[in-house]
């Protein structure tokens, strides 16, 4: 991780990488023509999972608040939830569908809530919270995450599923 965004975000309070599991939900509303930007790329968990499943990635762990790969069709990313409103603004204003994991509570801040009002979200709820793999040893958050999308065809704005937790 660059000098760069280490200054926008806390390290350790962000680094969390995201089991298969949570992926896997997600997979079948992806477009297999679409070519992926993953733009938090840490552990590559999620790239690695979409490059399995058949899906064209493109990993990078720069500053994605500022740069962006030359040629993408959407964004699926566990981004950095202490900067996780600059993030929504930074995919909304790319315009292409997206969709990242983050904390429920990501509905509450006004800012966030005004451009979901513009622009329009769906969820992706799985009905138990994901078990987050922490480079510290220290214990998954305690906190219920969802797929956040934008011109992600969901079948519903609020779209329910079932995850099955891999034990290691």
């Amino acid at each position: 991780m660059n000098s760069k965004i280490k200054l926008l975000h806390n390290k350790k309070q962000d680094e969390v990488y995201t089991p298969d599991y949570a992926v896997e939900p997600l997979i079948p509303y992806l477009d297999k023509k679409w070519v992926i930007w993953e733009l938090s790329e840490a552990t590559g968990n999620i790239t690695t999972i979409l490059r399995e499943k058949g899906f064209k990635v493109i990993g990078t762990n720069y500053d994605c608040l500022t740069r962006c790969p030359d040629n993408f069709d959407a964004i699926v990313s566990n981004p950095p939830y202490s900067i996780k409103t600059k993030v929504l603004e930074r995919c909304y204003n790319l315009g292409k569908p997206f969709a990242l994991l983050l904390p429920l509570t990501t509905l509450e801040s006004e800012a966030r809530q005004k451009l979901f009002s513009q622009y329009g979200i769906s969820l992706l709820l799985m009905n138990k919270r994901v078990k987050f793999e922490i480079p510290s040893g220290k214990q998954s958050p305690w906190f219920a995450t969802a797929w956040f999308t934008y011109k992600i065809p969901l079948p519903n704005q609020l779209t329910f599923t079932k995850i099955l937790e891999q034990k290691l």
